[in-house]
């Protein structure tokens, strides 16, 4: 066993033992063969239980995507995933409300030391920016100069998260909204921090909204959705705008991670760790989904910009980890960091995008004015 992960880990020039700040030093021989078995949950999950280290997490995992050997070495839960995701609806009403309960609900102790001066959780805008509060920001105005939003809008944030996107229309550019959310923990902070404010926050599914809005935003919400709801998310979004002459009919900011290839299920580790039920969406699935309700106006990419905002966070919790309760034990801070490096090395090996997408239901008359 121990020789043949040797050999697949030569393939991304990555060594047992060795002394360069990627390679891969083993405490337990029983990793070789759980991660054989198991792919990515057993390589995760050696990580969380001690049994390896390397000196630069995401540089190891980086190296293992580009090299495709993740491809090589599925595990038989990513097929049992897959069957699961064939057979079944992962994101009905019920299942939905999961990832709420075992992610966003985990503490906005955890949140509030990880995100920085904003809540936001989702890629920061660097194109101008040089720390991270600034490059939130910067993607919170872009969000708003896309929408084209002015004084007196009615705005819907599907996820709305902590209320961040909402807090900022509301002071910035004078509009009211709507932030729907599946976790409680989320609510009642961001009701605290929007208070004062015209922005409602609700706990409520998003397959459950009928009422109109001038501009609707959805912002690191897509990825809970799943393929075999994504034409009936869409079809939410168009019942819910209200129709605008002058934009085709309003208009509506879609930002989700992407991936290059379409699937039905997530990563097995990601999945029973971290987003329970989750699944990015490709291209295909995306323009699929919405043929015939929405006009693409603008199709914008910046997945290197999330690598550098993953690495804020990464400092950001690496010095916080010991003002955090005792509750964020060792096992959890492992399983944080493989999070947060595994995420950092989709991106920066780009087979995760970052994705803006402008949509209007008729096409915006004379042609959508793109915003950088």
């Amino acid at each position: 066993m121990k020789h043949r992960v040797a050999e697949l880990l030569a393939l991304a020039d990555v060594r047992l033992d060795g002394t360069r700040d990627w390679d891969l030093q083993v405490h337990d021989e029983r990793l070789y063969t759980r991660a054989l078995a198991d792919g990515s949950l057993g390589l995760g999950e050696g990580y969380m239980d001690g049994w390896w280290d390397t000196r630069s997490l995401d540089g190891l995992l980086t190296r293992l995507l580009q090299s495709h050997l993740d491809d090589r070495v599925h595990g038989w839960h990513w097929v049992l995933d897959g069957l699961h995701a064939h057979l079944t609806n992962l994101q009905t009403r019920w299942r939905s409300r999961e990832v709420g309960k075992r992610h966003y609900d985990l503490g906005n102790d955890l949140y509030r030391a990880m995100l920085g001066q904003r809540l936001v959780y989702s890629c920061g805008y660097w194109a101008n920016a040089d720390h991270l509060d600034a490059a939130q920001e910067a993607k919170l105005d872009l969000v708003c100069r896309k929408l084209g939003l002015r004084p007196g809008m009615h705005v819907l944030d599907i996820g709305c998260g902590w209320g961040e996107a909402l807090k900022y229309t509301a002071e910035r550019y004078g509009v009211s909204g709507v932030g729907v959310t599946i976790s409680k923990e989320q609510a009642a902070l961001a009701r605290e921090l929007c208070a004062g404010l015209p922005i409602e926050i609700r706990v409520q599914d998003y397959r459950e909204l009928d009422e109109p809005f001038d501009r609707i935003l959805s912002i690191g919400m897509f990825e809970h959705v799943g393929v075999r709801n994504y034409r009936g998310y869409f079809d939410v979004v168009r019942r819910c705008l209200r129709e605008d002459p002058a934009t085709g009919g309003g208009l509506f900011l879609l930002h989700t991670i992407g991936t290059n290839v379409s699937t039905t299920h997530t990563d097995p580790w990601i999945g029973r760790y971290i987003f329970p039920n989750s699944m990015l969406p490709s291209a295909a699935q995306i323009t699929s989904a919405m043929e015939g309700l929405f006009v693409v106006e603008d199709w914008h990419g910046f997945g290197p910009d999330y690598d550098r905002t993953l690495q804020a966070w990464r400092s950001n919790i690496e010095a916080a980890w010991d003002r955090l309760p005792p509750r964020y034990d060792e096992r959890f801070r492992r399983m944080w960091r493989f999070y947060l490096g595994a995420s950092m090395a989709t991106f920066r090996s780009r087979r995760s995008q970052l994705w803006q997408l402008m949509l209007s239901p008729h096409g915006v008359p004379g042609g959508y004015s793109a915003q950088r």
